[in-house]
This record gives structure tokens, C-alpha cells and sequence, in this order.
């Protein structure tokens, strides 16, 4: 894949499971961060996770499946320390494991990379 593609798509699915700002802009923006595991699967069971060019599944018994960008992904999650603790693969390309904090704001969930001090994606309850 041309590096001006692939850059931009692992960013996004990276940042998820899949634009940079710190917590207090989250706050300030109206995202409430999750800390709880049943609040986030109660979120997100029986949804997909939409963004444009991606739809996920984030499943309540620990697995990730959708697509992104014409590419499968799969992957696996747990919650860790108040943290979506996920390894993510994007087609054959193993995106690595990262934790992550989730807010939430209405229908839009915001995941933040590296324990919420890292890139972000925003992606829509279904």
C-alpha cells in the first residue's frame, strides 16, 4: 500500500481500535471518560462502531472483527485498569497491542491511544 495511504489508515485504526488532544480537551469538548467495564460493554453491545471507510464490531467476550478501508480487521480486547486494552490486525498487518482510554458523548465514543495521552478516532454507536 502507497505510504500516503497507509499512514493516514493506521493512524485511525491504531488510535482504536481505530488528530491528537490530551483529556481536558475531551472534557471540554463534552466526552465523559468510561472507566467501568460493564458501562462500556452495555455501550457497545449489539453495535457497530462506524467512522467513514470503517465499521467494527467490538465484542462483549473479548473479540474485534469489521472492516476498514476494504481491509478485515480482527483483533482482541480486555479491560485493563480502567483502560480498552486491544491487538489490533488490519488486513495481514499486525497494528500491535495498545490501551486506551474511552469517552463517551452521546452516540460517539472517542478512543485515545497510549492511556488517553495519544492520537484519537471517534467513532459512532450503530
Amino acid at each position: 500500500m502507497p505510504a500516503f495511504i497507509a499512514r493516514p489508515v493506521l493512524m485511525v485504526l491504531t488510535a482504536l481500535l481505530l488528530a491528537a488532544a490530551p483529556l481536558g480537551p475531551a472534557l471540554a469538548e463534552g466526552f465523559t471518560p468510561l472507566r467501568d467495564k460493564a458501562a462500556f460493554v452495555a455501550l457497545i453491545e449489539n453495535k457497530n462502531l462506524k467512522r467513514l471507510g470503517i465499521t467494527l464490531r467490538v465484542l462483549p467476550g473479548g473479540a474485534i472483527t469489521g472492516k476498514a478501508l476494504g481491509q478485515k480487521v480482527r483483533g482482541a480486547w480486555q479491560w485493563r485498569d480502567g483502560y480498552f486494552c486491544r491487538d489490533l490486525y488490519w488486513g495481514n498487518e499486525n497494528l500491535g497491542a495498545n490501551c486506551q482510554e474511552v469517552s463517551v458523548r452521546g452516540r460517539t465514543l472517542r478512543f485515545q491511544s497510549d492511556r488517553g495521552t495519544g492520537d484519537y478516532a471517534d467513532l459512532s454507536l450503530d
